[in-house]
């Protein structure tokens, strides 16, 4: 008869062979309902709501939040209910653990339920006695971890995310003897065991001091930032823009656009810009595939745009950019801004750029170094505009001026031709009249 439930890690789609687990709806104990949210899985830029497959109370949770598991891993363990048991015990010859099957394909977005969208209730039944509890072995995490004031004292000294520290005192408390054994284990890691990482320098602990998971998007982000710096070798090119044309090209052309339902920016100029000067250096359009040594450059322009988000940056891409206008860029960029930010995007809509413009807009400053794209091998950062005195026909007048910042990889890229690509940039925004 069964009375377990082993869920394992479905085919979320795109390609998907492992998933990085962002967070736990349910802790050791609780009590599920079928389809409610259970725990949130990152795959590539994509992070996917699971349900949960079944009613019943969770017996084990064998990944913990920032590790990752692969498709077809078993994630968590559902003790079935009584009228579950009861039910699997009248079906003929049932199997000792029932497992989960590949799940059908789900839409990668940003926020997407499988397999159903019902609220999580955490339920108020008793937890089950402490010899219900699985022994170690699999990854654990309780979200309300049960401690004397002296054991979570001892976890603070000892850097211990009592979360993570699997039980083994009386009705589910944690012993001192666990949060010593768990940063043993630690330090063993440090030192170079399996699955260890690099130690960091130890830090006097402060009582108001707060640890979470570096887990997820931010993540991510970290480790496509660490391999852009440590692959790429990054050189930066800086110009001087006198945007003053640029606005007044602008202020012509907004109340057009405004009628066909578009609030025109300079972005999308620069945008266009930017893909004239692809198309005359196509080099900067390339990426190099180490594994197979080549240096590759793409037939199509997809241009990402930054955007900040409270997930983080995120990069969502303007597909085959040189095919459009100035209006439909500027349509575009308002439709993936605000996807960005509601957390609705498709995994494809974040992914595949091959040139990216970055801008923090008012927030832009004097002047940032932009971090390539990994593995592009040009960026554009485009920074505040600024009122200063310029130089027209001899008279210094006022004038509007804005900082372009290029990074390019310079193994791929040498300093003329990133200055070469620059200028052709700088021209086009110099003389927006050919931009439309």
């Amino acid at each position: 008869m069964s009375t377990q439930f082993e869920f394992k890690l479905p085919d979320l789609g795109e390609g998907m062979t492992e998933g990085e687990i962002v967070e736990w709806h349910v802790a050791v104990g609780d009590t599920v309902t079928e389809d409610a949210p259970m725990l949130e899985v990152m795959s590539d830029k994509a992070t996917v709501t699971i349900g949960a497959p079944r009613s019943g109370w969770v017996r084990e949770l064998r990944f913990g939040p920032g590790e990752t598991a692969k498709v077809g891993d078993v994630l968590i363990v559902i003790g079935l209910l009584e009228a579950d048991a009861a039910g699997a015990a009248s079906t003929a010859k049932a199997p000792a653990i029932e497992s989960e099957g590949p799940a059908a394909t789900a839409v990668g977005d940003l926020r997407d339920v499988l397999p159903g969208a019902g609220y999580f209730q955490r339920n108020s039944a008793p937890k089950p006695a402490a010899a219900d509890v699985p022994a170690a072995g699999g990854a654990y995490f309780e979200a309300k971890p049960q401690a004397t004031p002296a054991v979570r004292a001892l976890a603070k000294e000892l850097g211990v995310d009592l979360r993570t520290v699997r039980p083994t005192g009386p009705e589910g408390r944690v012993q001192d003897s666990d949060v010593r054994a768990q940063a043993a284990t630690a330090a063993h890691r440090a030192d170079g065991g399996a699955g260890g990482h690099a130690q960091v320098p130890a830090t006097t602990a402060d009582a108001g001091d707060i640890r979470r998971p570096f887990v997820g998007m931010r993540r991510r982000i970290a480790d496509r930032l660490q391999a852009s710096a440590r692959s790429a070798v990054h050189f930066t090119f800086v110009e001087e823009l006198d945007v003053g044309p640029l606005l007044a090209r602008r202020d012509l052309l907004a109340p057009q656009a405004a009628e066909a339902g578009v609030k025109l920016t300079y972005l999308p100029f620069i945008i266009q810009a930017v893909t004239r000067a692809l198309a005359a250096y196509p080099m900067l359009n390339s990426y190099l595939d180490e594994a197979r040594n080549e240096l590759v450059t793409r037939s199509a322009l997809h241009i990402g745009v930054a955007a900040a988000t409270e997930a983080g940056l995120l990069v969502p891409v303007i597909r085959n950019a040189e095919r459009l206008d100035l209006l439909a860029i500027g349509r575009e960029i308002e439709r993936l801004a605000e996807g960005a930010r509601a957390g609705t995007l498709r995994a494809d809509e974040l992914s595949g750029s091959t040139f990216t413009v970055t801008s923090l807009g008012k927030l832009g400053g004097l002047l940032a170094t932009p971090v390539l794209n990994y593995p592009e091998v040009g960026i554009l950062g485009v920074h505040r505009i600024k009122d200063k005195p310029v130089i027209r026909h001899g008279a210094v007048v006022p004038g509007k001026l804005m900082m372009l910042s290029f990074s390019f990889d310079h193994r791929v890229i040498d300093g003329h031709v990133g200055a070469s690509f620059a200028y052709a940039v700088l021209d086009a925004l110099e003389h927006p009249e050919s931009l439309a």
